[in-house]
């Protein structure tokens, strides 16, 4: 436990030094919160229970923080360091290697859940955002099984990832247009229907839509939205799987 805490605080450390990290995970949702409200407005939607349209933003910059943080940021970083011969070293110590992925997954949910707080909390201060009180843990939930998840897919993805220079491009390939089919940056009410379908067996989609049932006033019990966090999860599951396999702790330049 001692190790682990050593790794977590060291690459909490290395997070805030990197200043993309920090404009990505943290910034850039914050900004797109406030850009979307702007130009949309935050008249009340009567089809979401007569809440303010930016109680339907908060939860979809919630997802964007935490696929930032987990899914992008893993993948980046981890491609990094094996490219830089970091983890081929790592794996010749003593150190386990959950440790070193304990520390990164730790580290993609402290910040996930520092920049949801800090999105809720400009939600309600700037634009009337009604925060969840008793369906709090279904918002908690959703974070936590999303944050783990996307680490997941994150880590299994970095073995599509040949070079250090091709992973924001690639990471951000597969983020960018999931963000738009799946309710992000747009409605899923305003999309076709085809790509809905699309969407809601993808992981994006369902987590997004975990994240947004605590907010609805409507909702009963704890706001845990079981079926959608089933999904994630599997996705999750599948990407663990794929990653005990596959995960690469040599760089690939030099193995291809």
């Amino acid at each position: 436990m001692s190790t682990l805490l050593v790794q977590l605080r060291s690459d909490l450390k290395v997070f805030v030094r990197n200043p993309a990290a920090i404009f990505f995970t943290a910034i850039l949702p914050v900004i797109f919160l406030c850009l979307f409200v702007s130009i949309f407005g935050n008249e009340r939607d009567e089809a979401f229970g007569n809440v303010r349209l930016a109680t339907l933003q908060v939860p979809a910059f919630i997802a964007l923080a935490v696929i930032s943080a987990s899914f992008v940021g893993l993948a980046i970083g981890l491609v990094g360091v094996r490219e830089d011969g970091v983890l081929k070293r790592i794996r010749g110590t003593p150190v386990a290697s959950w440790v070193v992925f304990a520390g990164r997954i730790g580290t993609a949910i402290v910040m996930a859940t520092i920049v949801s707080v800090v999105l809720m909390a400009i939600g309600a201060i700037a634009f009337a955002v009604d925060v969840p009180t008793s369906t709090m843990p279904g918002l908690v939930c959703a974070v936590v099984v999303g944050a783990f998840a996307f680490c997941a897919l994150g880590i299994a993805y970095t073995s599509a990832i040949r070079g250090e220079d091709a992973a924001p491009a690639m990471t951000n390939a597969v983020v960018l247009p999931l963000y738009f089919i799946s309710g992000v940056f747009v409605p899923a009410s305003q999309l076709p229907d085809g790509l809905v379908s699309i969407a809601d067996v993808l992981p994006v989609k369902p987590f997004v839509d975990a994240l947004t049932v605590p907010f609805h006033p409507a909702t009963t019990g704890v706001g845990i939205a079981g079926g959608d966090l089933l999904v994630v999860a599997a996705w999750g599951l599948a990407g663990l799987v794929f990653a005990v396999r596959f995960f690469a702790w040599t760089p690939r330049r030099q193995a291809g």
